[in-house]
């Protein structure tokens, strides 16, 4: 069985609902033995059964938009169970809504923008106001407050939500009333009906209906040519009753003005301030006008224009202008004075005094300025010129006006001389002097000649050649013996020179420029052979083969000291590799005989004795005292008998008997003075050229 009950909600707790046993025809008592339970479909029991009287009555608050929110009808089911029998009852208990609820508002004030421009008609929706409850209950209409611009249009749904537009009738104007201030009301149906109300903050937005407009028409100013970059020309000054972007003014110079005055002046486009920015200059102009324009930001822009008329003031600030109409950067060193080097041409922009111009350069140079005719000079040579003195020449032309004060321009034009050749070269030294030690190695540099020549390029290019030149030998040709490297004058040595066969050469050596024609110089190269011990003494006297010895007699009675014999050696070196020892290196009695350390006379030391052998052999050593020493050896052998001494060698024996100088010996002597006193001299003069 099923039972339903209706209440309104939000009833207070113990409220009656119903008496289920009046309902069910049952007796109370039956129901409290019966084990009467009330079980609720839902999270609360929200009611209770008082089994005594078994009246169902209300246990908690009841929302009705809490528990169906905007369904048109609420229940709340319960289940009755009874024991012994079991019996089960369904409650349906209808929550009646009530006007408990206004409507109300996401908040309690909205702002519209809306732009001033906008069309009639157009509508702005409002977020309408929320009632929870239903039926008449809930919001049923919308109230504007009065106004001059707006009206209220209410939209209604096909869920029954009804939302409020404001309705524009009458154009907004910004200028006139930037912000409209309203009043909207929701109302519910209940009895008494409920409302609530919500501002409205209406702010007009700017249109860009109006233009900037300049203070004047046009502006003035005047400014000396040559301001300085940044100089103040004119501050403009343009408003705009327009607002935000609409009224924010950006100055500008217009597209009429040439590229040329926009290098010249600049303008801030925030404080409309123009300035200098290039050079002022009266000669190219006197008058400037500008054309500027003032827009504002808003879209689309609105601009207006406007002039700026500025005169120039001339002053003297443009100096004189050198202008080479011919110039040779060039010119031969041996040109004649009074040539032409350069035509100038000069010219002041200025006018007046300030226009004239005056040149010259220095004196100090060897050109001078001839001036041809008004505004032109010629730049000639004004003595000789000398290449290998000053080969470059920077001369600056002074050009000066007569302005107050004066304005100058200097002018270099590098000069180059070109090389003519009028030098010969010039050895280092006139003469040269070369020891050579002979046996010199093939190819050995002897000597380096050096000569110079001032000029340069192709005339300073210098070939070396060794000519024939008169010496020691007048046959002898230095070509055989030298060569001579054409560029850098080494001397070297075709063949050992042999001091033996020349112990002096002398010869020329011609430098030749590469000029045309060419011109040349000679030096003297004298060359003295050194001597090296190159060769060992050779024995002249007692003449032997080389296995066999040279026999001499002696008389058992002879009487020291006498000589017995002498070893005439020579040397073909010189110096003191030609000066001779002679040493007794082996005898049968060394104490018998002795030799004479320089003349190599061999004579008994001691009277014989008849125990002393009757034959006694000799070995003379004969050195040389060069480094190292060369020597040769010779061996003698003493006969003792009772014949007189005689060699086998009778004559010259004899000779030495005698006790004269023999011819070889005499030679000897004589050649090593004379190559001595040669050696000395060719000393003597090296030292004192190096000195």
């Amino acid at each position: 069985a099923q039972i339903r009950y209706s209440i309104p909600e939000e009833l207070t707790r113990g409220a009656f609902v119903g008496n289920i046993a009046k309902d069910l025809g049952t007796d109370v008592a039956k129901l409290a033995a019966a084990n009467l339970q009330v079980l609720s479909d839902s999270d609360s029991q929200y009611f209770s059964v008082n089994v005594n009287t078994g009246v169902i009555m209300v246990s908690e608050r009841i929302d009705r938009e809490q528990l169906c929110g905007q369904n048109p009808r609420c229940f709340l089911h319960l289940k009755l169970a009874i024991e012994n029998p079991v019996e089960f009852y369904r409650i349906e208990v209808e929550i009646l809504d009530i006007n408990d609820n206004p409507p109300e508002f996401p908040s309690d004030e909205v702002s519209l923008r809306i732009y001033e421009l906008a069309s009639l008609g157009a509508r702005f929706p409002i977020q309408p106001a929320q009632d929870p409850d239903v039926g008449t209950n809930t919001l049923q209409t919308y109230h504007l407050s009065a106004n001059d611009n707006f009206n209220l249009n209410v939209k209604a749904r096909t869920d029954g939500g009804k939302f409020p537009e404001l309705v524009l009738e009458r154009a907004l104007d910004r200028e006139f009333r930037a912000f409209h201030y309203l009043v909207l009301t929701a109302e519910d149906g209940g009895s008494p009906p409920q409302s609530s109300k919500i501002r409205i903050t209406i702010q007009v937005l700017d249109a860009n209906d109006n233009h900037p407009v300049f203070d004047r028409p046009s502006y003035g100013a005047r400014l000396v040519e040559n301001s300085p970059l940044g100089t103040l020309v004119v501050k403009l000054n343009a408003t705009d009753v327009d607002e935000g972007p609409n009224g924010d003014i950006r100055y500008s110079l217009s597209s009429h003005n040439s590229a040329a005055l926009r290098q010249i002046f600049a303008i801030d486009e925030q404080t409309g301030e123009i300035r200098v920015q290039g050079n002022l200059d009266f000669e190219e102009a006197t008058v400037y006008e500008i054309e500027v324009e003032a827009k504002d930001m808003g879209s689309p822009t609105m601009e207006e224009h406007c002039s700026v008329v500025v005169e120039i003031t001339d002053v003297n600030d443009n100096a004189p202008e050198v202008i080479l109409t011919s110039f040779s950067s060039t010119l031969s060193e041996d040109a004649l004075p009074g040539t032409v080097v350069a035509v100038i041409h000069v010219r002041d922009r200025d006018s007046g005094e300030q226009g004239k111009v005056l040149c010259h350069v220095s004196p100090d140079l060897p050109f001078q300025l001839r001036k041809d005719y008004e505004h032109q000079y010629s730049l000639l040579t004004s003595t000789r010129l000398d290449r290998e003195h000053v080969a470059y020449y920077n001369v600056t032309v002074s050009a000066s006006d007569l302005g107050n004060p004066p304005l100058s321009r200097h002018t270099i034009l590098p000069i180059t001389l070109i090389d003519v050749n009028d030098n010969a070269p010039q050895f280092e030294q006139a003469s040269y002097e070369v020891l050579v030690a002979e046996n010199n190695p093939v190819g050995s540099v002897l000597v380096t000649v050096s000569a110079a020549d001032p000029d340069s390029e192709q005339n300073s290019r210098l070939s070396y050649s060794i000519l024939r030149a008169g010496g020691t030998d007048p046959g002898l040709d230095p070509t055989r013996y030298l060569s001579i490297h054409p560029t850098n004058g080494q001397v070297t040595a075709k063949f050992p020179f042999d001091y033996e066969q020349t112990t002096y050469l002398q010869f020329h050596v011609e430098v030749s420029d590469g000029g045309s024609p060419a011109l040349r110089n000679r030096t003297l190269v004298h060359v003295f052979v050194v001597d090296q011990n190159d060769n060992a003494p050779r024995v002249h006297f007692p003449r032997a083969g080389e296995d066999s010895a040279t026999q001499f007699r002696i008389s058992p009675s002879i009487v020291p000291p006498a000589l017995i014999t002498k070893v005439v050696a020579i040397d073909a070196d010189s110096g003191r590799n030609a000066w001779l020892s002679y040493n007794l290196v082996e005898a049968t009695d060394l104490g018998l005989f002795s030799v004479a350390l320089r003349s190599g006379e061999i004579r008994i030391t001691r009277a014989l004795q008849e125990t002393d052998p009757s034959e006694h052999e000799l070995l003379v050593v004969v050195r040389d005292a060069g480094e190292p020493p060369l020597s040769t050896a010779v061996t003698l052998v003493v006969l003792v008998e009772e014949k007189g001494p005689e060699a086998l060698q009778g004559s010259e024996a004899r000779a030495a008997d005698g006790g004269g100088l023999p011819p070889i010996t005499l030679y000897l002597i004589v050649s090593l003075v004379l190559i001595s006193s040669v050696s000395l001299v060719g000393l003597a003069a090296l030292g004192i050229r190096w000195l």
